[in-house]
């Protein structure tokens, strides 16, 4: 995720930009950069780092014009450098883009073949030359950016301006937000409303397989097939505050709701469809790699333990390796037991959290493959490793992780599918069942988020003055049950336990009574007859019963006091549907009880220190 901004007007485009880019630094920070046409040429001016990095390299070297693009960006290829930087200049033309292009390897190759070389590792400039390839063949800048586009496959809001139109840009999206703004003489774009709200409250929301022209005096909209589309014209009454949360009341509950999109962009480029595979380039991992594991080790602390203990559970059943989850700090704490033969994967959604770091260090000192997952391009876990796996959730403004988590998880079941795979563990036929079912995961999320949303809002109010809640699950709904109880406890400040379902009798069944409300996350798999006795101790016990069930199990129902229903699915996708009404419950009693939901007391979103 990053945040694209342009002007085209009579004014001095530079403030304008800085400023859009300012309300979009919530969508990245990693470096930022601007390309201002002064009428003659093109000048770029690119810095590393926080959008005052780039202001203090405007003052060593000015520029100026009345048309431009910004860029603020959250590194997916290519770590945060200023060469890989955005905007990205070929020949002719530069480039803004956020989004993912999946087929920037084969395109890469295609035009260094023909002479082309590059500056950058990022996929956006491949875009660059495409359009000043078109633009040398004599099209205009329109014509050249939809005839670059039809070469392109992935998710993007790109604009694109030229030396020779120094008063057009040329936007286009696909599965990427992008947004128009209507001024007086003057016409604005971006990747969300804020950046534009203090200009214009006339507002396009380009569809996807859209593209306009932006000009001072209008805005023409059409196809990427080139059909002339009418435009709709909405009018934005948001505050500029609530408009960076696009609505919703606090961050967290903007990130919750962002899932299904970060799920989306983790998984893109990754799930082989057309041949039921995963393509795995980025774990460094060779079939004679993954042959040679003996054991898988991952390292975590926080959320991220709990998305390492259903990472277990998946290289256990996908890849048959032996597996064990180990908190950072009590690893790096002793002398481990770790070598050669042993795969260990250090998961840290910063790519900075100290102890993490250290146990990986430490598992990499005496022989181990270390393999990164981040969500932070360029951070210190994946640059000591020897292979990484970025996950593609954007910047994660609230506290206490949600889409972070759930993207981890995403990576995991690639990872454990990847390496049985190459283990010749798991069948082809099983294999493509799964990538499946993990590309229509986005659509469940979002039924779940839409479907669950004001049950678990009232659910919230009914319960809100309990001051203990148990949660309870399973196999893999056993981390479910920790995160959705770690959840409540960072954020409303509510005692919350997490139980694997089997420990209950031996001495979390002392604590119900008709005052806790427990909590049990019991899918349609293979523990659900098991977990059911649990739920039946449980409410014999006078404990309010809430369960998290597959739709249509009417057993559940019946025993329930109150029931939330999730999609049925394939088994192993079950924890990236149950957490999301788990997180929605946490979010709900915090709001009602009125606590810091965004920035609960005594935490950091990062941990680098002891």
């Amino acid at each position: 995720m990053c945040g694209i901004v342009g002007y085209v007007g009579g004014a001095e485009c530079v403030p304008i930009l800085i400023d859009g880019l300012k309300r979009l630094e919530y969508r990245g920070y990693d470096s930022a950069g601007l390309a201002i046409h002064d009428g003659q040429k093109i000048d770029v001016v690119r810095a590393v780092g926080k959008l005052r990095e780039l202001e203090r390299a405007l003052e060593q070297r000015p520029l100026s014009g009345q048309t431009g693009i910004g860029h603020t960006r959250w590194a997916t290829h290519g770590s945060p450098t200023e060469v890989n930087a955005h905007p990205h200049v070929a020949g002719d033309v530069a480039v803004i883009h956020n989004g993912i292009i999946e087929n920037h390897l084969a395109l890469r190759a295609e035009l260094e073949a023909g002479g082309r070389s590059f500056a950058s590792d990022t996929d956006t400039e491949i875009i660059a030359h495409l359009v000043d390839e078109e633009l040398r063949r004599d099209a205009d800048l329109e014509q050249a950016v939809r005839g670059a586009l039809r070469r392109v496959q992935g998710a993007y809001a790109i604009a694109v301006t030229s030396v020779r139109e120094p008063a057009r840009l040329v936007v286009a999206k696909s599965a990427s937000p992008l947004v128009i703004g209507l001024g007086e003489g003057e016409n604005f774009c971006g990747s969300d409303i804020p950046a534009l709200l203090p200009y214009t409250r006339r507002m396009i929301v380009l569809e996807d397989g859209q593209m306009a022209v932006l000009e001072r005096d209008g805005v023409r909209l059409s196809t990427l097939d080139g059909a002339s589309v009418e435009p709709q014209v909405r009018s934005i009454d948001w505050s500029p505050v609530m408009a960076e949360k696009e609505g919703y009341k606090h961050f967290m509950l903007k990130e919750i709701f962002e899932q299904p999109r970060a799920i989306e962009d983790t998984l893109r480029g990754r799930l082989d469809r057309e041949h039921g595979d995963i393509a795995g380039v980025e774990f460094g991992l060779t079939q004679a790699d993954a042959a040679a594991i003996e054991r898988v080790v991952l390292l975590a602390c926080g959320t991220s333990h709990h998305a390492a203990m259903i990472g277990r559970y998946y290289i256990e059943e996908l890849a048959g390796l032996g597996a064990s989850v180990e908190l950072a700090s009590e690893f790096r704490g002793r002398d481990p037991v770790v070598g050669s033969g042993d795969l260990v994967v250090a998961i840290s959604q910063s790519g900075e959290t100290l102890d993490t770091l250290m146990a990986a260090r430490l598992a990499k000192g005496k022989g181990a493959r270390v393999l990164a997952i981040a969500n932070v391009m360029g951070s210190a876990i994946p640059r000591m490793a020897d292979g990484e796996l970025y996950t593609r959730a954007g910047p994660e403004i609230g506290v206490a992780s949600t889409k972070c988590f759930t993207t981890q998880v995403a990576a995991l079941l690639m990872l454990a599918a990847y390496i049985g795979r190459r283990r010749q563990v798991l069948s082809p036929e099983r294999l493509g069942a799964l990538v499946e079912e993990m590309a229509r995961l986005p659509h469940l999320m979002r039924d779940v988020l839409q479907g669950t949303r004001q049950l678990v809002a009232n659910l919230a109010r009914r319960y809100l003055t309990a001051r203990d809640v148990l949660f309870l699950g399973r196999g893999l709904s056993f981390p479910i049950a920790l995160e959705g109880a770690l959840k409540l406890k960072e954020i409303s400040y509510v005692h919350a336990e997490g139980y694997a379902a089997g420990e209950m009798k031996h001495g979390p069944i002392a604590l119900i009574d008709s005052e806790v409300p427990v909590l049990v996350v019991v899918p349609d798999d293979s523990c659900r007859e098991r977990s059911m006795s649990n739920l039946q101790e449980a409410k014999a016990r006078g404990g309010r019963i809430i369960a998290v069930s597959t739709e249509g199990d009417d057993e559940v129902g019946r025993l329930a006091d109150d029931r939330i229903e999730v999609p049925a699915a394939d088994p192993l996708l079950s924890p990236l549907l149950t957490i999301l009404p788990l997180q929605l419950y946490a979010y709900y009693v915090a709001d009602l009880k009125g606590t810091d939901v965004d920035q609960p007391r005594n935490l950091a979103k990062t941990v680098t220190v002891e």
